[in-house]
C-alpha cells in the first residue's frame, strides 16, 4: 500500500497533501481572479499538478488507470461513454459491450472505482445536466428532466432531493436570486 493509504482498485483515499502540490492547486484557483490568464496559465499550472500526482504515492493508481487495455481504463471509457450518452436508455450490458467487459465485471470494477454503480453515475450525470439547464438556460425542472433522458418529472424530483437534500426549485431559489 503506498504511503497515502490509497490501495490499488480503491475509489477514494486520505493523505497528506504536500506543499509542492499545494502551491500548483492554489495557483490555478488564484487564476479564477484573473480570468485573461486562465488559457495561458491554466494548462501549464495541470501539468504540473499532473507531474506532482506522477511523483507521489498515488502514482501506481493513476499509472494503472492511464494502461490501455486494463479493467481500471475501462472503467474511464465506460465514464466516457456515459459522458456522452446521459441522456439514452442503456443497460449494464450495452454499456460493457461498448468498453469490451463482461457485466459482471463492469459492474464489480465500476463500483469499486467510482464507489456507485454505473447506472447510479448516469443518474447522477442526468441530474446535474438538469441542474445546469435550470440554472443557465432557466429551464422549469419538468423541461429539464425530459431534455436529459427522464421519462418522469416526478421521479427526476425525487432522485434530485436524494442527490442535493431539496427539491429542484426550493434547492436552485439560492442560485438563481441575484446577489444584492
Amino acid at each position: 500500500m503506498p504511503r497515502d493509504g490509497l490501495k490499488a482498485g480503491t475509489s477514494v483515499a486520505t493523505g497528506n497533501l504536500s506543499n509542492v502540490l499545494l502551491e500548483p492547486l492554489l495557483r490555478l484557483l488564484a487564476l479564477t481572479q484573473e480570468p485573461s490568464s486562465i488559457p495561458h496559465l491554466a494548462p501549464l499550472i495541470i501539468k504540473e499538478i499532473h507531474y506532482r500526482l506522477l511523483m507521489s504515492g498515488v502514482a501506481p493508481c493513476l499509472w494503472q488507470l492511464a494502461s490501455v487495455g486494463s479493467a481500471s481504463h475501462r472503467i474511464g471509457e465506460a465514464i466516457g461513454w456515459l459522458k456522452l450518452h446521459y441522456a439514452e436508455r442503456i443497460s449494464v450490458e450495452q454499456l460493457a459491450t461498448a468498453v469490451q467487459m463482461s457485466a459482471s465485471s463492469l459492474h464489480h470494477r465500476f463500483r469499486q472505482l467510482t464507489g456507485i454503480s454505473s447506472l447510479q453515475y448516469q443518474k447522477r450525470l442526468r441530474i446535474n445536466a438538469a441542474r445546469r439547464l435550470m440554472i443557465n438556460e432557466h429551464l422549469d425542472a419538468a423541461t429539464a428532466s425530459y431534455r436529459v433522458g427522464y421519462e418522469s418529472p416526478s421521479q427526476f424530483s425525487r432522485e434530485y432531493k436524494q442527490l442535493f437534500g431539496a427539491p429542484p426549485k426550493q434547492h436552485l431559489e439560492g442560485v438563481r436570486r441575484p446577489i444584492t
